[in-house]
């Protein structure tokens, strides 16, 4: 469950950069000034799009590594009644990800830009719907509570805490009675600091916790765990108060790029029950295949064992 976006990849220009003031390798969000890029780039140049959002990338990935069977991943998230919400749809159905997604027409799809030049990639993201999502639109719908109730492993980023509160509680609350496996990434330095208090609200249903050395350096300054020692954090982590306790909160730090990515194809691992050093070596090897790629694609199929 998070923030679905439709990736819309294109190689641009400088100029196109300087017109929208952007620098090569970043990542933003869309402000007023950027309101006209995402029409100008795809009437201007060739766009490729692709299902995106932190958590919808994250089961995509772990889709392809899993390969078959198709749809062992559902996803939740709001879209806008628009031509940008029925490509997204299009493309999630392409990846084989079962979104079920909340669709109102108060606010337009959600979109993340990115603008390729050579190795670069910047990225603007609108997130505009995504931000719309509501619990009892959509989460207490009887079909599609019966998805969660089927569900064995849950993930949702950090940045959803920002839009819906009150349904990552019931997901969680729900995994914890029943025993099932709850995965939360930090997503951001912003999240730890900001929404420290929804994160706290969640945490005691946290079985697997994931983030990079930037998040838990910041989530361990917010907590007042007095280190910078990523190990140490990971061990006061792992000891903060857990509402399930036939399971030991397992946390993940990555220290490199794409910690989401990694994440995931960790949990597409854990989902056949694999072992902790295989889940290890599953994420790496997504992560590197991911970073040497540039835009927003992946191979047909993974070459790992």
């Amino acid at each position: 469950m998070g923030n679905p976006l439709l990736d819309i990849c294109a190689v641009v220009d400088k100029d196109f950069l300087d017109k929208y003031s952007l620098k090569p390798n970043d990542q933003i969000l869309a402000e007023a000034k950027h309101k006209e890029l995402f029409e100008e780039l795809v009437k201007k140049f060739k766009v490729e799009y692709h299902a995106g959002g932190a958590t919808q990338n994250s089961i995509k990935i772990a889709q392809w590594m899993i390969q078959e069977p198709h749809k062992v991943g559902t996803f939740f998230g709001c879209i806008g009644k628009d031509k940008f919400g029925e490509i997204l749809k299009e493309k999630a159905e392409e990846v084989h990800v079962d979104a079920h997604y909340y669709e109102q027409d108060e606010e337009p799809t959600g979109t993340c830009a990115a603008c390729i030049t050579g190795d670069n990639r910047s990225l603007v993201a609108n997130l505009a719907a995504a931000n719309c999502y509501k619990k009892d639109k959509h989460l207490d719908l009887e079909e599609n509570w019966k998805l969660v109730e089927k569900a064995k492993v849950y993930y949702i980023a950090g940045f959803f805490l920002t839009v819906s509160l009150e349904s990552i509680l019931k997901v969680a609350k729900h995994a914890s009675e029943n025993n099932k496996l709850f995965c939360m990434n930090l997503s951001a330095p912003f999240i730890c600091q900001f929404f420290k208090d929804n994160l706290m609200q969640v945490m005691p249903y946290v079985d697997v916790l994931f983030g990079n050395e930037t998040e838990a350096t910041a989530f361990a300054k917010e907590q007042d765990f007095d280190t910078k020692d990523i190990k140490e954090i990971a061990r006061k982590a792992q000891a903060l108060p857990k509402d399930n306790k036939k399971r030991q909160r397992v946390v993940v730090i990555t220290q490199g790029k794409d910690e989401t990515v990694m994440a995931l194809s960790f949990l597409s691992e854990l989902v056949q029950e694999k072992p902790l050093d295989q889940c290890v070596k599953a994420a790496h090897y997504a992560a590197n295949v991911i970073i040497q790629r540039a835009g927003c694609s992946f191979p047909e199929k993974p070459d790992f064992k």
